[in-house]
């Protein structure tokens, strides 16, 4: 038996527990595309598999709803695949440990993200594909790869397959939430140069470990303003530069593990000439960052590792003096507010992940990885023009790449008016219509449907692309439920 075999409806949650077991962090979706496609041709579905490992099944229209419109069932198989520090787990290659927090009505996975974001959209079509008893029309499900770094499955997809033009996207984590729009966003990729240090000066290398943040989805929370470990890290290494007058020596860095997700931890090795001074110095700084981040970030720590010291002489050390300069003035956050709608984030960027790569094929950089999103095109592309300006002015070089377009409101909406007047129907109360700053695939997709109408929703989740992801039980019930009567509606 399942863990979550005694959860109710029974083939959702066995589905979603299936999927756990199937290693589908980014980029490594092959065997996960697998099932997929396979789950539709063991059931005589049509069934459509690209070269992107996008899959599209469709089931066509039980009897007396041959003339309703298609509906679009539309989600992705990725998800942003963490672990705790230390956990010796390999999410590429070993399945997740699927657990239930019964009391708090949760699921999770022990010392890694739960993959709720998007598992449960997969889960939900197999569930009603699979379903017999279910009066439905044309449906036509959509599951896309890689969207978590950039949709370049949804980007890349032949959906000509279609005849639908009304699209539930599953693909949100608010219940009772209606998503009508979203911001748009693209990917930076930066590279500042650094110079392995030539001089015969002995340092004492020391690990510091930026750790303890909540973190978060770089859209969805960005607003909170919780602490970034790559900027606090930045910041720490500019500020004992300018408070021992050295320039910046380090053996290693490493942040982040998105771009989209606000990084928790980040790990240096610091050369420092003057050890008890560079003690003294972290122990100040750790103060007053605490201070600053007491109510937002009130586990963050900043510690030197013990056991993590090494000579400089048996290490190379590199001079990231001007990279770290770029890292610590680049802009981070939310940078503008909508004018339109109030509380709406129109436009920021999160420093995802920074490392020192030094491999022998090329020269040593330190390599910055954004998240830009914004309502606006043009404030998108502004706000990627000056991360790019700046870091070629410290000898650098940037380029854009998984640029995809904002999913714009649509006034008119037959699918928004049917799932709204069905959820007063069932629940007594509207539901919430809503713009967010996250991206969603509708963007993409509407230039591939011609005429689309889209609503996205989804089941009640916590801290997705984290290791504390919650998925709701009773909640992803509900809004299975709520499908399966969307579906079964005429009109």
């Amino acid at each position: 038996m399942g863990v979550l075999s005694e959860l109710k409806p029974e083939r959702l949650f066995y589905y979603f527990e299936e999927l756990t077991k199937i290693p589908h962090g980014s980029y490594n979706v092959d065997r996960i595309s697998d099932y997929i496609a396979s789950f539709g041709r063991d059931h005589d579905l049509e069934t459509y598999q690209d070269e992107l490992k996008n899959v599209v099944i469709i089931k066509e229209a039980s009897e007396g709803y041959e003339d309703e419109p298609p509906l679009i069932i539309q989600g992705h198989m990725d998800m942003v695949a963490v672990s705790v520090p230390g956990l010796d787990i390999d999410m590429k290659t070993e399945p997740l440990k699927a657990a239930i927090n019964a009391e708090e009505d949760y699921i999770y996975a022990e010392g890694t993200s739960l993959g709720g974001d998007d598992g449960i959209a997969v889960a939900t079509a197999l569930a009603l594909l699979e379903d017999d008893t279910l009066k439905h029309p044309r449906l036509e499900v959509v599951i896309t790869t890689n969207e978590e770094t950039g949709m370049e499955g949804a980007r890349g997809i032949d959906l000509s397959m279609l005849s639908g033009n009304r699209l539930l996207n599953l693909d949100s984590e608010d219940e009772g939430i209606f998503l009508t729009s979203c911001a748009g966003g693209l990917r930076i990729n930066a590279d500042i140069p650094v110079k392995e240090a030539a001089s015969s000066d002995k340092y004492q290398v020391r690990e510091v470990e930026i750790g303890g943040l909540l973190g978060g989805h770089s859209g969805e929370e960005i607003i909170k303003g919780r602490a970034n470990s790559n900027k606090l890290a930045a910041r720490l290494l500019f500020g004992y530069s300018k408070y021992s007058g050295e320039r910046v020596y380090i053996t290693y860095i490493e942040g982040g593990l998105a771009d989209n997700a606000i990084p928790r931890v980040t790990k240096i090795g610091v050369a420092a000439k003057n050890s008890e001074r560079f003690e003294i110095f972290i122990k100040e700084f750790e103060s007053y960052i605490k201070d600053e981040y007491h109510k937002k970030d009130p586990d963050l720590y900043v510690r030197i590792n013990d056991g993590k010291d090494d000579a400089a002489e048996s290490t190379a050390i590199y001079d990231v003096t001007d990279a770290v300069k770029f890292l610590f003035t680049v802009p981070n956050g939310v940078q503008t507010m909508s004018s339109d709608i109030e509380g709406l984030v129109e436009t920021s960027l999160n420093l995802g992940i920074v490392s020192l790569n030094c491999d022998d094929k090329t020269s040593p950089v330190i390599h910055a990885t954004f998240s830009v999103r914004s309502s606006i095109e043009s404030a998108k592309f502004e706000l990627a023009d000056r991360v790019i300006c700046l870091a070629e002015s410290f000898g650098g070089k940037a380029v854009i790449s998984g640029n995809y377009p904002g999913w714009a409101y649509r006034a008119d909406s037959p699918l928004r008016d049917k799932m709204c007047a069905l959820y007063e129907e069932m629940y007594g109360k509207k539901p919430v219509l809503k713009a967010i700053h996250a991206g969603l695939e509708c963007g993409l997709l509407s230039d591939k449907i011609t005429d689309l109408d889209c609503v996205s929703i989804g089941p009640d989740m916590k801290d997705i692309h984290t290791t504390e992801e919650k998925l709701y039980i009773s909640s992803s019930r509900r809004v299975y439920e709520f499908v399966r009567a969307l579906i079964e509606k005429k009109g």
